[in-house]
């Protein structure tokens, strides 16, 4: 019997014995697969901790880069600053030579209001307009102005007298174009142009001309569709608002008042006489750019209104919204 209950004994301490070295296994297995999962989790740690470095170091460098360039062209910049610098005064001189070189002074070409344009700018004009100003005028290039004028000359000089014919409707230029036609022995029409006359052959003033000077192509549209009828030249008088088509050769400025384009018919007769070797007396400038009764009177009407609109009244005065809409 005791025989028997040993055996019982140790058959129960293998069976407890397997179940401990079973548990002790799995405990070791799970801390194995624990400790390789961490340090798993290390190496991948490690390569993105390394990765982070890498970019970093690599953006580091491009910054620099950048920097140094930005660095390099700031000081290219300043380079040319103070090269700029220096050539200033030969600037100047420039300027002034090139002062020197219009046909009359800047101030005259501003004090007959030769660069106000209108406050409608065509595509032709678009190239030579300046800029605007705050009531909307256009504004020509003075340095454009007396280049063209300087070409209108030019081209003008090519022509005989009597091949020339200069058509102004606009009262505004009659004064100096009548002059400019006595100066010049240039056929002028002012107040009204005969149609067909460059046209008609069966007309009794019919006359074959080579070039047509026009003051301005709304006004003058009957003389300009006439010369291009007949495949002749023309030389325009362009504002802001014109178009310069058809036209040969064009000169820019202010065709509505007096006094530009007394400038322009003086100019254009100072140099049309000085190339055809003309000698005549021309009235000084002071006389083409004196301005017409009628814009006299507008000019001083304009005055009063400003002066109207810029009068103070006192506190007292002022009537309160009440008063003023009879509320």
């Amino acid at each position: 019997m005791d025989s028997k209950k040993n055996e019982k004994k140790i058959e129960d301490n293998k069976e407890d014995n397997k179940e401990i070295l079973e548990a002790s296994k799995k405990d070791s297995n799970k801390k194995i697969k624990e400790s390789k999962k961490k340090e798993k989790e290390k190496e991948r740690k490690v390569k993105d901790l390394k990765k982070e470095a890498e970019e970093e170091s690599t953006v580091k460098e491009k910054d620099l880069e950048e920097k140094k360039k930005a660095l390099l062209e700031k000081a290219k910049k300043l380079k040319e600053k103070l090269g700029a610098s220096l050539e200033t005064e030969e600037l100047k001189e420039r300027v002034k030579i090139k002062k020197k070189e219009m046909l009359i002074p800047l101030e005259e070409y501003v004090k007959a209001g030769i660069y106000l344009g209108t406050r409608v700018v065509t595509p032709s004009m678009r190239p030579f307009v300046y800029r605007r100003r705050a009531d909307g005028l256009a504004i020509f290039n003075t340095d454009l102005i007396d280049e063209k004028i300087k070409e209108g000359i030019d081209f003008l000089s090519k022509f005989s007298p009597e091949d020339v014919i200069l058509v102004c409707k606009r009262e505004a230029g009659w004064k100096a174009a009548k002059k400019f036609g006595e100066i010049t022995g240039i056929r002028v029409f002012t107040r009204k142009y005969p149609a067909g006359i460059l046209t008609n052959k069966v007309l009794p003033d019919f006359f074959e001309n080579e070039l047509t000077i026009i003051s301005d192509h709304w006004v003058d549209k009957n003389a300009l569709n006439d010369t291009l009828r007949v495949n002749k030249k023309v030389l325009m008088i362009c504002d802001t608002n014109n178009f310069s088509k058809g036209a040969d050769q064009i000169i820019l400025g202010n065709n509505k008042s007096s006094r530009s384009l007394g400038i322009i018919f003086y100019l254009l007769t100072r140099g049309y006489c000085k190339n055809k070797g003309i000698k005549r007396d021309i009235p000084d400038l002071e006389w083409w750019t004196e301005e017409i009764e009628d814009e006299k009177r507008q000019r001083m009407k304009d005055l009063g209104k400003k002066s109207s609109f810029s009068k103070t009244y006192k506190p007292s005065q002022i009537m309160s919204p009440k008063e003023g809409y009879g509320i």
